[in-house]
């Protein structure tokens, strides 16, 4: 057994009510895998999903975190997987923007079937309590009049707080200087101390801080605003029409996965969504259920991949 990984037990013989299937599958666990370490936002709404999917199909769901290269490791593992419904891979937005950052043995899109996505969550624009701004067009402004002298914080060279930062300066036709760590809480750290001034990234992360006035929220990264911070404005509606920057996570499985199965579970996953308990969990993360049929999150996935690897391409940034 992989490290981390956690099996999810199930009471024997358990099958949802309802649903109506009586074929075969699933006959025996599934393996849920996910890219990334535990206990981030992958993590977190991949084992939700997977405590209640295995409720539902009556077999175990086991969580099986194979972390490593910005999520291409794990993801590499599912691409080759046998299409028989019972290795299963939790997607975010890196799923996206890898294939501009890495050089991959997979096609981020033809080498899996879409199941569903599950929900998304904004990033959110934020700048040290000091700096003389209280909008994003104020921050444009200050910093078109002082291009490159601010420092914009992510959590590491490749990562969605540089490309959503990339993002901004490139639609504000602004200059900063990007200054990179590894994670987000250093770079967070470094706003709050004053060292960089500006950052772009998770609304879970940022929240505890907004509230504290330890940082200043100036619009967050979805066309409209988040119901965690009200009177905090879009980036879209404020400043920068067209601009979002929100991470998102779905479920995928090997090509060719049989129709049958992809349907079964994008049926399962939708009724998840429905949950109170699963909108209670998503929106403690700043986050909201947005389910989609296979079709639909196929289309998603491939408009991210677009749309963010323009950002890396335009702006020279490679996976490190």
């Amino acid at each position: 057994m992989v490290a981390g990984a956690l099996g999810v037990s199930a009471a024997a013989g358990l099958f949802a009510p309802g649903t109506g299937w009586t074929q075969a599958y699933p006959a025996k666990t599934v393996r849920m895998v996910i890219p990334f370490a535990p206990g981030g936002s992958n993590d977190i709404v991949g084992r939700m999903m997977a405590v209640q999917l295995q409720e539902r199909i009556g077999q175990p769901v086991v969580i099986d975190n194979r972390a490593g290269a910005g999520g291409v490791i794990g993801t590499e593992i599912v691409a080759r997987a046998v299409p028989d419904g019972y290795t299963l891979l939790v997607v975010s937005v890196a799923h996206a923007f890898n294939p501009a950052l890495y050089k991959l043995s997979y096609d981020s899109i033809k080498s899996f079937a879409a199941i569903g996505m599950i929900g998304s969550g904004p990033n959110v624009l934020v700048v040290n309590p000091q700096l003389p701004v209280n909008t994003v067009k104020e921050l444009i402004a200050y910093a078109r009049a002082n291009p490159g002298k601010l420092n914009i914080a992510s959590s590491g060279v490749g990562s969605f707080q540089h490309l959503s930062g990339e993002l901004f300066l490139r639609m504000a036709k602004i200059e900063m200087t990007h200054v990179p760590f590894k994670g987000g809480g250093p770079a967070m750290t470094d706003v709050i101390a004053g060292q960089s001034q500006v950052s772009i990234g998770s609304l879970i992360q940022f929240q505890p801080h907004i509230r504290s006035g330890r940082l200043r929220a100036l619009g967050v990264g979805s066309l409209k605003r988040n119901p965690t911070l009200p009177d905090v404005a879009s980036i879209n509606e404020s400043a920068l029409p067209g601009y979002e920057a929100n991470n998102w996570w779905g479920m995928v499985g090997p090509a060719a996965l049989p129709q049958s199965i992809v349907t079964r579970l994008n049926n399962e996953l939708n009724a998840i969504l429905q949950s109170p308990e699963t909108l209670k969990r998503l929106e403690a993360e700043g986050a909201v259920a947005t389910p989609m049929t296979p079709a639909e999150f196929a289309k998603h996935i491939a408009v991210e991949t677009a749309r963010w690897g323009k950002v890396a391409k335009e702006a020279g940034i490679k996976g490190e």
